[in-house]
């Protein structure tokens, strides 16, 4: 199993991400797949 190379988020997809989590339409889960995030980076 290889490791992505670690990446850096810009403070707009960071903003991004926040209020799509905000608005709460979609599940963690769904945004994390959404964003290609973890869910605990939600």
């Amino acid at each position: 199993m290889t490791r992505r190379p670690r990446r850096k988020h810009s403070p707009a997809f960071k903003a991004k991400v926040a209020v799509a989590a905000i608005k709460g339409e979609k599940t963690m889960i769904e945004l994390a797949q959404e964003f290609d995030l973890h869910p605990n980076q939600i």
